[in-house]
């Protein structure tokens, strides 16, 4: 019987026995790797982000699908950039939360503010911003397409978000590359990753899924294809061209539909 701790356990000791206050995810594994040999890199990605009181995509793990106050044991880290955390501490960095927004869905943020913030992945990590119209309608249409994705015909065959060992599901995937909005597979275990563009323009969109394409089929695929949607209201000239040298990838549109009506008193 293996006496080894909780890959989190073994987290918040490196992190904790780090010389540096901030602590890469590279330093984290590699203390880990030194100490108790090979453990699964993915696993340690998981659990860095199941442990990060301010990381979005936490409420994908199912040791957060509830809303809660960030007290337990797997609230020891605060990101302060891409890739880097520190030791969360309340007092400096806030009370953070695990919380339903206005339409019911799980978000984290910083407790005791009225407005939700906004909390975007960029190139340069994770940045708060206020809320304006372009995240709301990103992330619904984001949770729209995750959750009818068994109606969607993408190659001729239905799909299913991608649940994977650690039971984390395919909405908001974390990869060592960034955050994939949606990963699916198809009836052949195939996979499928989704890309929105809204604010994107077409040649980060194409290098963007040709990365997280890219990444799955090294780590994850086994051998099986991978392919690539691109979701955008308007799929313009530009992105047409971009996609046509890259075969799997496919262009789908959207389009919002608002019903205003008298309400009864």
């Amino acid at each position: 019987m293996s006496n080894k701790p909780y890959v989190w356990q073994m987290i918040k000791e490196a992190v904790e026995n780090s010389p540096n206050e901030k602590v890469t995810y590279a330093e984290i594994k590699n203390y880990i790797k030194n100490k108790y040999g090979n453990v699964n890199e993915n696993t340690i990605n998981a659990q860095i982000i199941v442990c990060t009181v301010n990381q979005p995509s936490r409420v994908h793990y199912p040791e957060n699908q509830k809303p809660r106050i960030a007290n337990s044991k797997y609230n020891f880290l605060f990101t302060v950039g891409r890739g880097q955390v520190v030791l969360y501490n309340p007092n400096e960095h806030g009370v953070w939360e695990i919380r339903k927004n206005e339409y019911g869905k799980l978000i984290v943020a910083q407790k005791g503010l009225e407005e939700d913030i906004a909390i975007v992945e960029t190139e340069n990590g994770l940045e708060s911003t206020e809320p304006d119209m372009l995240f709301p309608v990103e992330s619904h249409l984001r949770d729209f397409i995750a959750q009818n994705i068994q109606s969607l015909d993408v190659n001729g065959k239905r799909l299913k978000l991608y649940i994977d060992d650690e039971g984390r599901n395919g909405v908001e995937y974390s990869t060592d590359v960034g955050l994939i909005d949606i990963l699916a597979v198809d009836e052949e275990g195939n996979f499928v990753v989704f890309e929105m563009k809204l604010s994107k323009g077409p040649d980060a969109a194409i290098g963007q899924i040709a990365r997280y394409m890219g990444w799955v089929k090294k780590n994850i695929a086994k051998g099986k294809n991978v392919s690539g949607v691109i979701v955008a209201k308007k799929v313009d000239d530009k992105l047409k061209y971009a996609a046509s040298i890259v075969p799997e990838i496919s262009l789908f549109e959207y389009q919002l539909n608002f019903t205003i009506q008298k309400a009864s008193i």
